[in-house]
């Protein structure tokens, strides 16, 4: 089990932003510590920001700038226009390709190597090791999962495949086939009017006792806590762990970058880090699955 510094990732990006914006944050993350970044649409069809064509462009820029550069897919399948889009995806003929659900791991199984991504919900050795001989080169743990249950699946890793988990951001909880951003505003789905642009870190839902509890995001639930998972990156190292996945954010993502690669590489004092990063969350901390603990808790 090698250990270590672990490789920093950038996710795709969750949040349905203009084009400008989200062509910024790219132009600011490739001369950035990221290694690998994640590029594509991941929670609902309807953003068109940016098209496939456009995603693969970036992602050329990004590959030229010495990244690795992996497409994404959308993790939940509902029409045929997004079945012809995925097949697209899985046949772009130059990037890896994140594979968010099932169908895009059947499109790529045996024909190209690919990441699967948290979605695809790996929970134990026997399923490392299925979709390990179909090609898989890379997993993400599911972000419910403890450090103990990746400790058993490090155990069993087969050989040469890759660990990432998800370091930094508002945790991908649940997808849903309906949009609750166009519920909140009393519009259907089919006329949702793009409100969730509205929303560039997604709407912070609260309890009747004013708790701040999740996040919603489209047809996706975050949480509404930004997980940190920086102070555990020696032990995810020991762990075998090779991907630290940072998710991006509306402002500060290149300075969060930043913090983790100062930690990772240059020996910057973790106390320090975690105060600048504390200021970069709208709800606070949580790191409570990785304790096995309740996801909203935080070990402070």
């Amino acid at each position: 089990m090698s250990h270590n510094t672990p490789r920093l990732s950038l996710g795709p990006l969750t949040y349905y932003w203009p084009r400008d914006q989200i062509l910024e944050l790219y132009r600011q993350i490739a001369d950035s510590a990221v290694d690998t970044v994640y590029l594509g649409e991941t929670v609902c069809a309807k953003r068109r920001s940016l098209n496939l064509d456009d995603w693969l462009a970036l992602g050329r820029d990004l590959a030229d700038a010495g990244k690795e550069v992996v497409i994404s897919s959308l993790a939940l399948i509902e029409a045929e226009s997004e079945l012809k889009t995925l097949r697209r995806v899985c046949g772009n003929g130059r990037f890896m390709v994140e594979a968010n659900d099932m169908a895009a791991v059947q499109l790529l199984a045996g024909e190209v190597p690919f990441v699967a991504g948290a979605f695809v919900n790996i929970y134990n050795p026997r399923t490392l090791h299925k979709l390990a001989a179909l090609g898989m080169r890379r997993w993400v743990l599911p972000v419910e999962l403890s450090r103990d249950t990746l400790a058993r699946m490090q155990d069993e890793r087969p050989e040469g495949l890759e660990t990432e988990i998800f370091a930094y951001g508002r945790l991908p909880l649940a997808l849903s086939a309906r949009c609750f951003t166009a519920r909140a505003h009393n519009l259907p789905k089919d006329d949702c009017q793009f409100r969730c642009i509205d929303y560039p870190n997604g709407m912070l839902l609260e309890t009747q006792e004013d708790q701040r509890f999740l996040t919603l995001n489209g047809i996706q639930t975050q949480s509404a806590q930004t997980c940190n998972l920086l102070a555990e990156h020696q032990d995810a190292s020991q762990l075998g762990v090779d991907l630290l996945r940072i998710s991006p954010q509306s402002i500060h993502t290149p300075s969060v970058v930043q913090a983790f690669a100062e930690v990772l590489r240059e020996g910057r004092d973790l106390s320090d880090a975690q105060q600048e990063l504390n200021g970069y969350m709208p709800a606070g901390p949580c790191d409570g699955y990785w304790r096995g603990d309740a996801g909203l808790s935080w070990s402070g």
